[in-house]
Parts: C-alpha cells; sequence; structure tokens
C-alpha cells in the first residue's frame, strides 16, 4: 500500500490530522523519535546526538567526528529498513530522507499563514502573539535548515518537495484527512515493481553509506541495481590508495554487484579529505588567551589525528560547552574575564562527564590541588612535550570510551 509522509509547520494541526487518518486508514505511524530510536541502538551513537541533525547548526567538531553525516547514514538505513512495510504514516524531519524514486509515497506539507498559527499556538499553549512568533521563527528555521542541507531547497514549504500542499488555514481537519485519503487512490503513488526496487536500491545505498561511516569515510554514494557509484568531494593527497580502501570496503557488503570511484564538483575544495579515527580524541577544546599558542597546539594536534577547536576565553569555552558538547578539555588558568578555575568548576557542575586537562605557566601548588579536587583529569605546566599532551589526552578519551560502555550496559 502507498506510504503517506508528512512535514508540517508547527501549529497547523498536524496531529489532529494524523489521527483522522489514523482512523480511517488503520496505518501505522512513524514518528522521528522512533526511527532516532532504531538509529541509536545499531549505531553506539546517543538519541540526543542524532537528534541534533535535526534541531541543531552542525557542531564545529564535525569536520573531525564526521558526526553529523553518521547520524544520517543511520537514519536512512532505519528509514529504507522501514519502508519495507506497508500502511504506514511517517512524519517529522526524517521524510526529507526519502528518495523522489520511491514513487508509492505520497508527500504531503501542512502549512498555514502566520495569523492562523499563532492563533492556534495561543489555543494550545496560550502562548501570546509575540512569544508564538518567536517560536515558530526558531522552529521554521530548523526546518529550512534541515531542508537546505538535504535538497538546496531554502523554503521548506516548497511545492516542488511535496505531491500535496495542505493549506491548513483554509481547510478544517476533516477536509484535509480526506483530500490526503482521495489522493491515496491515485495510480501515480501505487506500488510498483519499479518503486519496490527504488526500495532495494535505497536499502542498499543506506546499508554502503553505514559501512563506509563504520570506518571512518564519508563519500556519496549512489545505487543502482547493486551496481555502486561513489562519487569524492574532497581534495586527496593519495586519490589511488583511498579508492582502493573505498572499494575494499563496499565490495564486501551483501548485494554489491560492482563499484566504482570519481571525483565529485568540490573535489578540487581547499579542504583535504579525512578519514575519521573512532580510536583517537576528536572533540577536544582548548582553552587559552595566548592565540599563537593556542592555534599552533590545535594544528600540532590535528597533525596528530586528533580533532581540535580553539577558544580564547572562558566564556567562549562555556558557550562551546553548551551548544557543541566537547568530550576533552584543555583549559589554561589565567585568562581575563572568566579564569580556567571558574570555568573548570562550572563545567563540572554541568557537564560532569567532560575530561578537563589543565595546561598552564602559572599554576601553583594551591592551584593544582584546587583543579584536581574540582575534577580536572590532569594538571600539567608549560611548555609540555606534546607526546606527554598527547598520551595524556588518549587517557582521557579512553576514560570516556569506558563510561560510554558501562552506561551501555545498564
Amino acid at each position: 500500500m502507498t506510504v503517506i509522509s508528512i512535514f508540517s509547520g508547527s501549529f497547523c494541526k498536524r496531529q489532529q490530522v494524523i489521527e483522522k487518518l489514523l482512523a480511517g486508514t488503520q496505518y501505522e505511524l512513524i514518528l522521528d523519535n522512533d526511527l532516532v530510536g532504531e538509529a541509536a541502538k545499531i549505531s553506539g551513537l546517543t538519541k540526543n546526538r542524532i537528534e541534533r541533525v535535526f534541531f541543531s547548526r552542525t557542531s564545529v567538531f564535525n569536520k573531525f567526528t564526521h558526526e553529523k553525516e553518521r547520524s544520517i547514514s543511520y537514519l536512512r538505513l532505519v528509514l529504507a529498513q522501514t519502508l519495507s512495510r506497508h500502511n504506514l504514516i511517517i512524519t517529522g524531519f526524517a521524510t526529507h530522507l526519502i528518495p523522489r524514486q520511491i514513487s508509492h509515497v505520497l508527500r504531503v506539507c501542512l502549512i498555514a499563514e502566520m495569523k492562523f498559527r499563532i492563533s492556534v499556538a495561543g489555543e494550545k499553549q496560550g502562548l501570546s502573539s509575540e512569544e508564538a512568533t518567536r517560536l515558530m521563527h526558531r522552529k521554521d528555521g530548523q526546518r529550512a535548515s534541515w531542508v537546505a542541507h538535504l535538497t538546496d531547497i531554502k523554503d521548506p514549504w516548497d511545492p516542488a518537495l511535496y505531491d500535496i500542499v495542505v493549506p491548513m488555514d483554509k481547510m478544517t481537519v476533516e477536509e484535509a484527512a480526506a483530500l490526503i485519503e482521495d489522493n491515496l487512490a491515485k495510480d501515480v503513488v501505487k506500488p510498483s515493481d519499479i518503486s519496490a526496487k527504488a526500495v532495494e536500491d535505497f536499502l542498499l545505498t543506506a546499508t554502503v553509506e553505514v559501512a563506509l561511516a563504520e570506518k571512518g569515510h564519508n563519500v556519496d554514494v549512489r545505487t543502482t541495481d547493486g551496481s555502486v557509484e561513489l562519487t569524492i568531494n574532497h581534495r586527496v593527497l593519495a586519490l589511488g590508495k583511498l579508492e582502493k580502501e573505498l572499494k575494499s570496503i563496499v565490495e564486501k557488503v551483501p548485494g554489491v554487484k560492482s563499484v566504482i570511484t570519481k571525483v565529485g564538483k568540490n573535489f578540487h575544495q581547499a579542504d583535504i579529505y579525512r578519514k575519521y579515527d573512532f580510536e583517537m580524541p576528536s572533540r577536544v577544546l582548548l582553552v587559552d588567551d595566548e592565540r599563537e599558542f593556542v592555534q599552533t597546539l590545535s594544528e600540532r594536534l590535528i597533525m596528530r589525528d586528533m580533532g581540535s577547536v580553539v577558544a580564547y576565553d572562558g566564556q567562549s569555552a562555556l558557550d562551546l560547552v553548551r551548544s557543541d558538547e566537547p568530550e576533552v578539555m584543555i583549559l589554561d588558568l589565567r585568562m581575563p574575564g572568566i579564569d580556567g578555575i571558574e570555568v573548570l568548576r562550572q563545567v563540572k557542575k554541568s557537564k560532569p562527564g567532560i575530561e578537563v586537562i589543565i595546561l598552564t605557566g602559572h599554576g601553583s601548588d594551591a592551584d593544582r590541588k584546587l583543579c584536581m579536587e574540582l575534577g580536572a583529569f590532569a594538571y600539567l605546566q608549560k611548555p609540555v612535550d606534546i607526546d606527554v599532551l598527547s598520551s595524556t589526552l588518549k587517557k582521557a578519551n579512553e576514560k570516556i570510551k569506558q563510561k560510554k560502555l558501562e552506561t551501555n550496559d545498564e
């Protein structure tokens, strides 16, 4: 049977429409949360980390972790597996991951004028006009960013993305549900052999993406009847070696008949292709007001396959902790504004799982004692041997990995 996908603006009566459709069709409802939960189970990523791809800007650490791309590849895999079933209503951000080639999906968008949505927000949540407007601008912005990332289309309500755009300010819930049900009967969205084959291609594409992601690779994948095309969109220092490695991974995926590689339109961009090493620290935040020192340190860590970003003061560091969730912090003590000890104190209070390595040229024995009491992982003095710092970072990373394993076992 035809699958219904529903993407909606906030306060467009989506839930009421879905309830009518469920009653009229006896379909099964699939939410973003369902897909995220399944993706978390098979990927080892947390639900929160996967959910971030829908709602948050891309993390500053993503160029080292490829976490956004990995999350999307696992979501695609779960979605492709789900589409092997019938009689589904799929709603939420993940609907835009369904390839257009799968023609037995009726793609629906629910949207309305802002005045109508403000009224609904007031009725449902008691929000003032100003509060509702701010909330909808934020939520619409999230939807626009997600759609643009996947499709390069800036308007998330663009009719080109959907089979039906339903103006909820001009229809009742009953009329909207009836319109959708009427369109289910059209031949153009009925299952066919071609559409079923498109689901198989989608499943194999997602399986290949995950196989590559598990080995630390991020390339574009297209699949047709078992033939896989890999497109490399980053500058590569040893292209032949990379192509050989990619092929060796993909050829082992069940269902793959052949593999070809090519370079894409972004192959000559400045960034160099970087394979992700799961064993190395990749979410390291360096905090130091000595700009030249900390920039050089970041470059030396990156050369050792350790992903790091820089903050030059305590407040910027705390902002990054809130928005981007580093795992290890290398922290100076003497900085203008919020000093290192106060940063350490706040980080350990709000995000105790972050391991903090103090690296200072001005500390005292009393500072060392206080930092360790506050929960610092290590206390190092400048100048520090890069091998000593690297070893300390790896030990902190091992502690974090062990904590994750213990949490997953509970």
